[in-house]
């Protein structure tokens, strides 16, 4: 008789937790959100990368350009 107690008292702060969990539907999204934040910074970081290159290889051959000029 003590085994059922038991399971109906473990069964009942489940269901309480569950309903608690539906309560707060943010709850547990902090590591998606880092992924996504993680994700968002790496492209920001190949973005400048990309547009520094091109602006530093424009830049040179328009030194070279002028310094080659008559």
């Amino acid at each position: 008789m003590f085994e059922l107690q038991v399971i109906i008292f473990l069964l009942e702060e489940l269901r309480s937790r569950a309903r608690d969990w539906r309560l707060e539907p943010d709850r547990g999204d902090v590591a998606e959100k880092i992924v996504i934040v993680g994700i968002f910074v790496a492209l920001a970081i190949a973005v400048g990368a990309i547009i520094t290159k091109a602006v530093t290889g424009d830049a040179n051959h328009i030194a070279r350009t002028i310094s080659g000029a008559p």
